[in-house]
């Protein structure tokens, strides 16, 4: 069941109408993935995630992405791979529940509307963790959705 809450979609992040990368994000964790570039070897390619930044590319040039997060994420749980010409960066969210806008700080912002969609999305999957034994798919919030990370006294913690 909890597939079913799964993104539906990545959300796209341009620059300068250029696609940089494709990302989404669970309660736990951003995805970003990036399609890399054809005749670079995988050892040419490099990843260094930091609690508020982010750099990565190709070895001995400048990088492609060298940025700020939107909020902190948990090192230790953090990790890159590269799988059929994509490099896959999970971030562990510090803060479990919290909606993102964009990985990147100050850029590449979900309009108000997607955001909407993606904190009822995470408060579902919310309501799906913390009940396992229903099924909250079919579910919809009518008006605003509250916070998922702070909702009746915030998120459980194991």
């Amino acid at each position: 069941m909890a597939e079913k809450l799964a993104p539906e979609k990545r959300h796209i992040f341009l620059h300068n109408g250029q696609k940089v990368f494709e990302w989404d994000q669970t309660l736990d964790e951003i995805n970003i993935y990036i399609n890399l570039p054809p005749n670079v070897h995988s050892k040419q390619f490099y990843c260094k995630i930091q609690s508020k930044h982010i750099e990565l590319g190709i070895k001995g040039n400048p990088p492609y992405l060298n940025h700020d997060f939107t909020s902190p994420v948990k090192t230790d749980s953090s990790f890159w791979t590269l799988e059929d010409d994509i490099m896959h960066v999970t971030l562990q969210k510090r803060d479990k529940g919290q909606t993102w806008a964009s990985p990147i700080l100050g850029q590449g912002q979900l309009d108000a509307y997607t955001t909407d969609i993606e904190q009822k999305r995470l408060m579902l999957q919310r309501f799906q963790e913390e009940n396992p034994g229903f099924d909250f798919s079919q579910a919809q919030f009518s008006g605003n959705c509250p916070d998922p990370r702070t909702f009746m006294g915030g998120i459980r913690s194991d």
